[in-house]
């Protein structure tokens, strides 16, 4: 991604909330680019827009609607609905385009803007940089004539499109009855949805962080902060726990004794039951470079292999729509299931791990822990200036740390896309050898000078 862009980072635009490049004025100009960009035939143009739950979701989204009815695009707004539900409405209603408001797993304060293709897949890099390009010029003149400017409407059966969507890639015949849930949606998009489909498939359903206020949004509770989760799963005495973030887009778990389970260990589950009953389109997934060793030993005694990717989920799907993988994710929880949607779906991806326990007829204490994890430890370095991951004496730190654990283990050095924060990320069989690793490549990279 170049670091020349003035709005788009790696996922869409995002920032604090009424400051650059998250204000009134660049969302009005996103939606008149973005609107000229894919207007493209003499059809009637339409976009999807949906947001989470923010505060400041009703002022980006009032400025993009007039962004692009200024653009001669009609607008669908769906309201309050998760990211995966907006990319396949984009498809399910033949838009143009589809809008993600949402700043995911991040403070309230924070908001961000998403973008999906007719086809609901993020848009590249290179529709990034023309949309943005286009944003730094002056539109005036291409704009719609007064007779043909955009009108807006509601969907008002959005909500429930994407409820039969979910309950539709859950085995057919099958059922929850009998089962105890916990979901936790972090009092953000999912809040409705998610809890109504788990109920309609006959679950219990035990709801947390679904009363959202507009700033708690993600506030200690949701994915980043499951410790209410498994709190609830023991106290309810359920069967399994359910974690989204904000947009729910992500999602993790926690079994009967309120043990996490992360995105790893759900990757293991579904690739071994979908390579079993013959789902699985090829012999590998693909996850990114911070997913854990033993995911990797795992899959290769299945018989599989793991293909590894930059860190986002948008590189996993480019790298599943390159090999034709229909399983890929993230430890984080993004999980991506191409048989059913075009980006990581936390409702969907719960439903497949479901599916799977009612299958074994087992607890989620004994089903969801499919490999053991190699000793991984992450730390984040901040620096000022310029990154000094390029520095010679970082790179060649960085060769001696890599040459001493050898086939055993992993280095995995990354600069966070949104802060001046090196990633320093060393797993391992050996829980010493990680600690020190991570000791001395973080001695490296802070004994740097400032470079500017």
């Amino acid at each position: 991604m170049s670091n020349t862009r003035r709005f788009f980072g790696t996922d869409g635009i995002r920032g604090k909330a009424n400051t650059p490049p998250m204000t009134v004025d660049v969302a009005q100009k996103l939606g008149q680019a973005a609107g000229l960009h894919f207007r493209r035939g003499h059809h009637r143009h339409s976009v999807v827009v949906g947001k989470d739950t923010r505060l400041s979701g009703y002022m980006i989204e009032c400025a993009l609607v007039a962004g692009f009815l200024s653009a001669g695009m009609d607008v669908i707004l769906v309201g309050p609905m998760p990211t995966p539900a907006i990319a396949m409405l984009t498809r399910s209603l033949r838009a143009d385009l589809g809008v993600m408001i949402s700043a995911s797993h991040n403070p309230f304060s924070d908001n961000g803007i998403k973008l999906f293709g007719p086809d609901g897949f993020k848009l590249s890099d290179q529709e990034e940089q023309t949309i943005e390009a286009m944003m730094l010029s002056a539109l005036t003149g291409q704009l719609a004539a007064p007779g043909e400017i955009g009108r807006a409407s509601r969907l008002n059966d959005a909500a429930g499109r994407y409820i039969e969507h979910a309950k539709a890639s859950f085995p057919r015949g099958c059922r929850l009855d009998g089962l105890k849930i916990v979901i936790d949606c972090a009092n953000g998009a999912g809040y409705r949805v998610a809890p109504t489909a788990l109920w309609e498939l006959g679950a219990e359903v035990v709801r947390l962080g679904c009363e959202p206020d507009g700033v708690n949004i993600n506030e200690k509770c949701g994915s980043t902060h499951p410790e209410a989760l498994c709190r609830a799963v023991i106290e309810h005495k359920a069967d399994l726990g359910i974690a989204l973030d904000g947009d729910a887009d992500r999602m993790l778990l926690a079994d009967e004794t309120g043990r996490l389970v992360d995105g790893d260990q759900i990757l293991g589950l579904i690739a071994r039951s979908w390579a079993r009953s013959g789902r699985l389109a090829t012999s590998s997934i693909v996850a990114t470079v911070m997913s854990n060793m033993g995911l990797e030993r795992f899959l290769h005694e299945q018989g599989m292999a793991l293909e590894r990717t930059a860190v986002g989920d948008r590189y996993v799907v480019e790298r599943m729509r390159e090999n034709g993988a229909n399983v890929g994710g993230e430890q984080s929880g993004h999980v991506v299931l191409s048989d059913f949607a075009t980006t990581g779906d936390g409702l969907v991806a719960a439903l497949q791990v479901l599916a799977v326990l009612i299958e074994e007829g087992r607890p989620a204490s004994e089903v969801c822990r499919v490999f053991e994890p190699f000793p991984q430890l992450l730390k984040n370095i901040r620096f000022e200036g310029r990154s000094p991951l390029h520095l010679p004496e970082v790179q060649a730190a960085r060769r001696q740390i890599e040459e001493r654990l050898g086939a055993r283990g992993r280095l995995v050095l990354r600069e966070s896309g949104t802060e001046p924060l090196v990633r320093v990320m060393v797993e391992a069989e050996d829980a010493r050898d990680v600690e020190r690793a991570v000791d001395d490549m973080c001695a490296a990279i802070t004994t740097m000078p400032v470079v500017a």
